[in-house]
């Protein structure tokens, strides 16, 4: 452990983990303030909240190719500035029309619609930088500890967010959201990455928008392992989204004392993300994404003891163990997504992933309010266990979710290499196409079938 937190001397790497974590805090805030301010309006419904959050996910799902092709042709750290600060207009939007009063249904889909657009923008960046700032051999470590860094901030946005609500309403506490992606924006912008690393970006995104989807979309395909669980995480992430968005929230404003209580048991989440990193930094699983699969199981816990009727501990309880399994399956998943895709794709590859991932959440959103009315709270919430279940047995039938290992990462980390020292000779064969060549040799029908997201890296967000 002492070893892998060697990593934290790099300053760029100390910007990055920064950034993400005042982020995370901000957003820690941000959907509890919207979720209950939008629930104080006048003549608010669970219809109405759920319009509101479908517009930030279904603009998320619209933009995410886009801001996948514009990080593998730009800058990322450039990108990823120009998200915060757009996100942080949002927010900031919002909050003045919470703290004014003035807050017409339109103009709340609309900002909405821009801070989901803004993350669209940033996510494959993100993806897609921190392998530039990372060594191969330490991405493990690195992906473990900016999830620390995530979970501490949740943890203490979550354990507070509540009470601030209640203390100085929706309008103020979202404040702060915008403040911190502000702060987030600062941090990144002094990640300056080396000039190797810009001039052969802007080489490889040479060309046209179609054709650099195309090329994404053909790495994306060509691996079973990562458009299957993608589409396990397209229906995942739907009833997530649903529970964490609508369902949950109107549970506890019934029966487990409104925003503090949902507080209590998205803490509780961010909890089992702390004790889970320390396993998710170590883990050396033989095969990663059958235990990305199996660890979706236990998501599953937070909607079935809400759907019983299960008191605020044990929902507590739940989400905790919830937690632990986000927590190892995410880094695990990074991990895998860095190792196994080329640089040169890997925001358009995380793009897609996010896009799959992602496609059905605004359904689920849209769909939680409805469900509200027609079947009741508790029976949508027992129906989401049971989708998380099926999706994940689905997934495990897989033969390349099942058999996937990691090959061994290259010891040179990418930004050390000149501009200059373009090899003519054989040079080492990079992990990813190391890892294709395995995958053909072990796997001989695994690309032959056509692919199908909140998906893993998504989680992190719902």
């Amino acid at each position: 452990m002492r070893k892998d937190l060697t990593i934290l001397r790099d300053r760029r790497f100390g910007l990055l983990l920064g950034a993400r974590t005042a982020s995370v805090l901000g957003s820690a805030f941000g959907p509890v303030a919207l979720t209950f301010g939008v629930l104080a309006l006048p003549g608010a419904t669970a219809t109405k909240l759920s319009i509101v959050l479908a517009a930030e996910s279904l603009s998320m799902v619209a933009f995410m190719l886009l801001g996948g092709v514009i990080a593998d042709r730009l800058p990322r750290f450039r990108v990823m500035v120009a998200a915060d600060l757009v996100a942080a207009g949002a927010w900031g939007g919002l909050s003045v029309m919470l703290i004014t009063g003035w807050a017409p249904m339109w103009l709340l889909v609309v900002l909405a619609a821009v801070a989901g657009m803004a993350t669209a923008l940033f996510w494959p960046a993100f993806t897609g930088v921190v392998p530039e700032v990372v060594p191969a051999p330490k991405l493990q470590a690195a992906n473990g500890i900016l999830r620390l860094g995530m979970n501490v901030a949740r943890f203490g946005g979550f354990a507070v967010a509540g009470g601030a609500v209640a203390i100085f309403g929706a309008g103020w506490a979202m404040v702060l959201n915008a403040v911190l992606l502000v702060a987030s924006a600062a941090f990144v912008a002094g990640l300056r990455l080396p000039m190797a690393d810009r001039a052969e970006r802007d080489t490889s995104g040479a060309g046209n928008m179609l054709r650099d989807l195309h090329d994404g979309w053909k790495e994306f395909r060509s691996r079973q392992w990562l458009w299957v669980v993608v589409a396990q995480y397209s229906f995942v992430v739907m009833v997530l989204q649903a529970v964490f968005g609508v369902l949950g929230p109107v549970i506890a404003n019934e029966r487990l004392g409104g925003p503090k209580g949902w507080s209590w048991i998205l803490a509780a989440e961010a909890i089992g993300m702390l004790v889970g990193v320390i396993f998710a930094i170590r883990a050396k699983p033989k095969r990663p994404i059958r235990l990305v699969v199996l660890l979706t199981f236990p998501l599953a816990s937070l909607p079935l003891a809400l759907g019983l009727g299960a008191p605020l501990y044990v929902a507590a309880a739940a989400a905790l163990i919830g937690g632990i399994a986000v927590d190892i399956l995410s880094v695990l998943w990074d991990t895998t997504m860095q190792r196994e895709i080329p640089e040169e794709s890997l925001s358009r590859v995380s793009s897609y992933d996010a896009l799959g991932s992602l496609m059905f959440g605004p359904i689920g959103l849209l769909l939680a309010g409805p469900a509200v009315d027609v079947v009741g709270a508790k029976n949508a919430l027992l129906i989401s266990a049971a989708v998380t279940a099926i999706a994940s047995v689905a997934a495990l039938c897989s033969p390349g979710v099942r058999n996937l290992e990691w090959s061994t990462p290259t010891a040179v980390p990418v930004q050390a290499v000149p501009v200059q020292a373009v090899p003519e000779a054989p040079v080492e064969v990079e992990p990813a196409a190391r890892s294709m060549a395995e995958l053909d040799r072990n796997q001989p029908n695994e690309h032959a079938a056509s692919p199908p997201t909140t998906t893993p890296t998504a989680l992190i967000d719902v």
